[in-house]
C-alpha cells in the first residue's frame, strides 16, 4: 500500500471514530434533557430543597406530599451512581441554587461490580461533597444511608461499611447531616422487612417511604 493510501485510510478511520464518538451519549443524558425541558415549562424556585440521586428518589413521585411546608425539587434518575451525579452536577445541582441538598446514591455503585469497595464508594461521595461545597459554600448537605434492599442483601456488609465511612466523614463536616434509615427497615430478625418493598424487592412501597419521611423531615431546613 502506498503512503498516500495509508494516509487516506488513516484520515477516514479518524473521521469515522470521531463521528461515532460524537453520536455516543453519556448515560442518562435523556433523563437530564427531560429535567431541562420540565424546568422551561415550569421553572422551579431557587433555594428549594433538592433531592438528587438514584431510583429510590425517581420513584418517589409524590415526595412533595410527604413534606408539606417545604419546597422540594426531585432530580433523581434511576440507575445513577455517584460518578453520574458528579458528571451532571453542573446541570442538576448548581443551577437550582438549593437551600439544602438531600442525596441518596451509592447503592448502584456497589451493585455494579464485585470489585467495588466501601473505600471507593466513600471516596466517590467525598468527591461529590467537595465539588458541591466548592461552589455552594453554605448549603446544607444531607446524605440518606443506603437501604437494606432484600434483593441486594448479599451486599449488606458493603452497604453497612459504606454507610459508616460516609457517616464518619459527614460528622467531621460543618452544615452536613447523615440520615440512618437502615435499622428502621429491618424486621425483628434483623433482616430486610419485605413489607416495605415492591415486588422487585429493591424499590419501596408507600410504607417504606413513610419510614424515610419520618427520618428525613427532622433534618430538613425551612425554605427562605
Amino acid at each position: 500500500m502506498s503512503k498516500l493510501r495509508i494516509v487516506i485510510a488513516l484520515v477516514f478511520l479518524l473521521n469515522f471514530y470521531s463521528g461515532f464518538a460524537q453520536d455516543v451519549e453519556y448515560p442518562f443524558e435523556s433523563d437530564i434533557r427531560q429535567f431541562k425541558e420540565n424546568d422551561i415549562i415550569n421553572p422551579p424556585p431557587l433555594h428549594a430543597i433538592l433531592f438528587v440521586g438514584s431510583s429510590s428518589f425517581t420513584l418517589w413521585k409524590n415526595v412533595q406530599d410527604f413534606f408539606p411546608g417545604y419546597t422540594i425539587i426531585n432530580r433523581g434518575f434511576g440507575g445513577s451512581t455517584l460518578p453520574d451525579l458528579i458528571h451532571y452536577a453542573d446541570q442538576i445541582i448548581f443551577p437550582y441554587s438549593p437551600g439544602q441538598i438531600v442525596i441518596y446514591c451509592g447503592e448502584n455503585d456497589i451493585a455494579s461490580s464485585d470489585t467495588m469497595t466501601a473505600d471507593i464508594v466513600a471516596s466517590r461521595f467525598i468527591s461529590l461533597f467537595t465539588m458541591i461545597r466548592s461552589q455552594l459554600h453554605d448549603v446544607k448537605i444531607t446524605y440518606i444511608s443506603m437501604k437494606p434492599s432484600p434483593s441486594r442483601w448479599h451486599l449488606a456488609d458493603k452497604f453497612s461499611e459504606s454507610n459508616q465511612r460516609i457517616k464518619e466523614y459527614l460528622d467531621s463536616q460543618l452544615n452536613a447531616g447523615f440520615v440512618d434509615i437502615w435499622g428502621r427497615m429491618l424486621n425483628e430478625d434483623h433482616l430486610p422487612d419485605p413489607g416495605l418493598f415492591l415486588e422487585d424487592m429493591l424499590h419501596m412501597n408507600p410504607e417504606g417511604y413513610r419510614i424515610w419521611q419520618s427520618k428525613i423531615q427532622p433534618e430538613l431546613i425551612k425554605n427562605d
